[in-house]
């Protein structure tokens, strides 16, 4: 595949999807029917993990997934490319911990043995 793979190429090639099936005009841009689709592929993804599937199908669900978010910055306008380096810049500055013995790297209280949700 000789693709130029940069996030604006794959913006425009999910630009051009949702132009070329007028998803904007047909309900295809609505986000509460994408959550739906997102947890849909949530789950074929776990499958593929849980399952043991190949390598190549665990990645074209996750590319389904990348899809889909993709078009959620479309869809809701909004900068992903910004959302994303200004979520990296915050996780960034988190420490980690084991918890269940995995690494963990969350919003941590002080004290707290459990991770806080920070959005």
């Amino acid at each position: 595949m000789n693709k130029i793979d940069t996030f604006q190429s794959m913006l425009a090639e999910v630009r051009a999807f949702h132009d070329k099936h007028r998803f904007a005009e047909r309900g295809g841009e609505d986000m509460v029917y994408r959550v739906s689709l997102m947890a849909e592929e949530l789950g074929e993804i776990s499958a593929c993990v849980t399952k043991g599937r190949p390598k190549a199908e665990l990645a074209e669900e996750c590319a389904d997934l990348l899809i889909l978010l993709l078009g959620n910055a479309i869809a809701a306008d909004f900068d992903l490319a910004q959302a994303f380096h200004e979520k990296m810049d915050k996780i960034n500055r988190r420490g980690s911990r084991i918890v269940d013995g995995r690494v963990r790297v969350s919003n941590f209280t002080a004290g707290a043995g459990k991770p806080e949700a920070d959005g």
